[in-house]
């Protein structure tokens, strides 16, 4: 078989896939000096391209980008090898530590490990809102739509269509002026949207099975449930994971305890607070794509119907997390060299980008309601972990593993 001839290839993305922390930017150093400088698989300025292209999709950018190298080098066979490489060693260790979380959560006599892990990750998320801000908001416009975007998202955290909704406004937003990147190239071909229709089908009917299951009450309908939510994450989701963590978090945890939600859907998939912050602090110290950190949450989500269906939340969380972000990258990058002379797609990103930057400064502010306000000591603790989180990405080389190392010392001993 031909795809025996890329299996120098594989084992390359192997290494990488147990090697890389850090994050999508981390990610995308270490693919320079791998598949660029080391393997020459491509070159630096494709391996830009690439990126920039995965950057106005949904989804995770960062294994979007590498899948776009195992399809330059064998097609559609080859990528969604890579893609399965890639994913396959963060999702098993996040679905195996999902099994492991009570037995870790329990003190028996000894200090909380996880007691510092949820400023942890606030301060990991308000890191990544600076980072994107430095990039993203540069303007009066882009100024406006994050301010606005903070402020709704804050006061609407448990609406769920205010995500959406927002980031088509950012798009459309940039786009009523076209002072500041103007058309410069005619375009010569129309795109063809067909492709795209597998991606849709899927996305409307998990909806309405979804919906169906809830309305129904089918029994076992958790999973399509988990389904759903999570393909939806997927394919709306744009920033990598450090949007998709407080997504998670309205969806998992904020939105079913609003007691008028839980009488009209009583069996809603949900996630303890507890739960919630250990998995999203812990996918920071292993390597491997933060969107990994679904399969952690599906197995949680489906714990408490035994273990063959915790393995279900496990599979359903990494499958449907990942499955929109290789069906976008797949069928768009045919049409890319056509799609990236529309001056119009670069604008609605700049707004788009303008709305992920709001979503991530409201989502930690809103994160913050969890700290132990009742507790003076504690709360104090928590925001100097937060704090100290922060100063330690912003002026140390440590990279992310050995922070959350600190953070669970620092709840070992205090």
């Amino acid at each position: 078989m031909a795809i025996f001839r890329h299996t120098h290839f594989l084992k390359a993305v192997f290494f990488h896939s147990i090697s890389a922390f850090g994050g999508p930017q981390g990610h995308l150093g270490m693919m320079m000096k791998t598949f660029v400088a080391r393997r020459k698989d491509l070159t630096e300025a494709e391996l830009m391209d690439y990126n920039a292209f995965c950057q106005l999709l949904p989804g995770a950018s960062s294994t979007q980008t590498l899948t776009l190298i195992g399809y330059k080098r064998g097609g559609v066979p080859l990528a969604v090898l890579t893609l399965i490489i890639w994913i396959l060693p963060a999702c098993i260790i996040m679905g195996v530590f999902s099994f492991f979380i009570d037995s870790l959560n329990q003190k028996n006599g000894q200090a909380d490990l996880f007691k510092f892990i949820q400023p942890m990750t606030v301060g990991f998320l308000v890191y990544a809102a600076w980072k994107a801000f430095k990039v993203s908001v540069h303007n009066t416009i882009t100024h406006c739509i994050m301010l606005a975007a903070t402020c709704a998202i804050f006061f609407l955290f448990k609406t769920p269509w205010i995500f959406p909704v927002l980031i088509v406004l950012g798009g459309v937003i940039t786009n009523l002026s076209s002072k500041r990147i103007p058309q410069i190239e005619v375009l010569t071909r129309k795109i063809k949207w067909a492709n795209i229709w597998l991606f849709a089908i899927i996305f409307i009917l998990a909806g309405i099975s979804s919906e169906l299951a809830r309305k129904n009450n089918w029994p076992h309908r958790r999973p399509i449930n988990l389904f759903e939510n999570t393909y939806r994450f997927g394919s709306l989701v744009f920033g990598g994971g450090q949007v998709l963590i407080p997504l998670m978090y309205e969806q998992f945890v904020a939105r079913p305890e609003s007691q008028k939600l839980i009488k009209r859907n009583p069996n809603i998939v949900k996630i303890g607070k507890n739960d919630f912050y250990t998995g999203a602090g812990m996918v920071r110290a292993i390597p491997g794509p933060v969107f990994s950190v679904s399969s952690y949450m599906g197995g949680i989500a489906m714990k408490d119907l035994g273990f063959p269906m915790q393995v279900l939340g496990c599979i359903v969380g990494s499958l449907a997390i990942f499955l929109p972000s290789a069906l976008l990258v797949l069928f768009f990058f045919p049409i890319w060299s056509n799609l990236k002379k529309y001056a119009t797609v670069y604008r609605a990103l700049e707004g788009i980008n303008a709305v992920v930057v709001g979503i991530m400064v409201a989502g930690s502010l809103y994160m913050t309601k969890d700290f132990s306000f009742s507790n003076n000591l504690i709360l104090i603790l928590e925001i100097a972990v937060t704090i100290l989180t922060f100063l330690l990405l912003k002026y140390s080389r440590l990279p992310s593993p050995v922070i959350v190392f600190i953070c669970l010392l620092l709840g070992w001993f205090i």
